[in-house]
Parts: C-alpha cells; structure tokens; sequence
C-alpha cells in the first residue's frame, strides 16, 4: 500500500511584525496629532506678565470663595453692586473695575458678573491676580 504524503504548505509570512509597526504608528499619530477641533482663524492666546502694577484709581469688586461679593471694600449683594457699578460708570465709562476673585470661587459666579459688569458699558476690567503664597 502506497500512502500519499502531504504535500507541505508554504509558511505563512510572518504578520506579527506588521501588527507591531502599525500599532507603533497608531499610538504615535496619537499621542502627536491634534484631536480637537481647530478654529477657521489664528488665536493667540493669552499671555500672563508677573509683577506688573496696576493703574492708581479705579472700583474694586471681590468675590469670595462662596460667591459672596464685596465693593470697595464693603459686603454687598449683586443688584446693589451692578447699580452702584452703573451709577460709577455713567459718571466716568472709563473707569478702571478691578475683580479680584478667590481662587476657589466658582466659575458659574464669576463668569456672568463679568459679563453683566461689561453690559453695563466698563470699558476696562481688570482681573486681579495674586501668586500662591502672598
């Protein structure tokens, strides 16, 4: 009896190594690609400046930690503070508006005085900032 042998079957090319360079060149294109979306124009960004002084004059707004607003120095609410802010910016629109917020208040109440304190015409407004530790 004459047995037929198998005939032998080429090696497969080896894909490991493919695998390998085309997870390398995924994981490289994220971790060096842009994944948030670009705006139609250039934006500069910001740029912080340390030790600058302020200009002399001018209304001071505090915020607290808790939302809590203070004027000049004095605890107020904030419909009596955006009054007293329009009364002071229709006499001088100029007027410099410092806002000097504590560093664990809430965005939620800082964000929309900013802006109601800009609708009420204050041309300059000005964030006070303090480095940590002074």
């Amino acid at each position: 009896m004459k047995l037929a042998r198998r005939r032998r079957r080429d090696r497969p090319e080896p894909i490991i190594a493919l695998i390998d360079v085309v997870f390398f060149l995924l994981v490289f294109s994220m971790l060096v690609g842009r994944m948030d979306a670009t705006a139609p124009f250039r934006v500069q960004p910001a740029q912080s400046a340390s030790g600058a002084t302020l200009p002399g004059g001018g209304e001071t707004v505090a915020i607290a930690a808790d939302g809590a607003l203070a004027f000049n120095g004095a605890s107020i609410d904030e419909a009596t503070l955006l009054e007293s802010l329009a009364e002071v910016l229709a006499a001088q629109p100029q007027r410099l508006i410092r806002i000097n917020a504590h560093h664990a208040a809430e965005l939620r109440d800082f964000l929309p005085l900013v802006a109601r304190i800009e609708a009420l015409g204050a041309q300059d407004v000005v964030l006070v900032v303090t480095p940590v530790g002074q």
